[in-house]
């Protein structure tokens, strides 16, 4: 299916893809964007100067790697917002939302109440999404998947650190209301190379209007 073969109105306008390291959000984001004809707004991992410091010695580097990424996603999210006269239409593989998870896990008390300081203050005017996927697997997944994928700076990454982190990630779309969100498990998935798995799942977000809503693949 292409953006071709979807009637106008029923593709929502401004995509957010989130989950853990490895899960596939970064794939997904670019398969939505070509099915749409939309661009993509993808996370600067490679322009963090402190990200692989971070990996080494995470006590010391936590606020920098993360003041650089709130300010980043910040400004990206800005941009976007003033381009596009408030009526952004972009597939994003992030939530800014996430930073502050991110800033909980890894900061110190007092680090992170400076941190949430500049956060309130940072996100005021970004804009919502209209759809919010969350996609999610378990731990061994997700180090399966990293490993694949070969970046040096991530082999370096726990399993426990990796349990925390989808833990909070969990946490945080519990409650989460503001945006149309679907909760996807990626385990029996195989978005990168199944065009049936992608298709099933497109299939299914071009069904969702509003709420809370949970995608369950269709037996083989």
């Amino acid at each position: 299916m292409s953006n071709q073969d979807i009637p106008a109105g029923e593709q929502p306008k401004f995509v957010v893809v989130e989950g853990p390291i490895g899960v596939g959000k970064t794939t997904l984001t670019k398969k939505l964007a070509g099915t749409f004809g939309y661009d993509t707004l993808l996370e600067g991992n490679a322009d963090n100067p402190f990200l692989d410091r971070f990996y080494e010695n995470p006590r010391q580097w936590a606020l920098q790697t993360q003041l650089f990424f709130l300010f980043q996603r910040r400004d990206q999210l800005n941009a976007l917002r003033q381009n596009d006269l408030f009526q952004p239409v972009r597939v994003a593989d992030f939530l800014i939302q996430k930073d502050k998870l991110f800033a909980a896990l890894t900061l110190d008390d007092e680090e992170f109440a400076l941190y949430e300081k500049i956060y309130q203050h940072e996100i005021q005017e970004t804009p919502k999404p209209d759809l919010v996927i969350y996609l999610r697997a378990p731990v061994e997944i997700l180090q399966q998947r990293i490993k694949k994928r070969g970046i040096s700076s991530e082999q370096q990454i726990h399993d426990d650190y990796l349990l925390r982190l989808s833990d909070a990630y969990q946490r945080l779309f519990q409650h989460y209301d503001e945006a149309p969100l679907l909760i996807v498990d990626t385990d029996a998935l195989n978005l990168a190379e199944s065009a049936r798995d992608y298709q099933n799942l497109l299939q299914y977000i071009l069904t969702i209007r509003g709420g809370r809503h949970y995608f369950n693949p269709p037996s083989p």
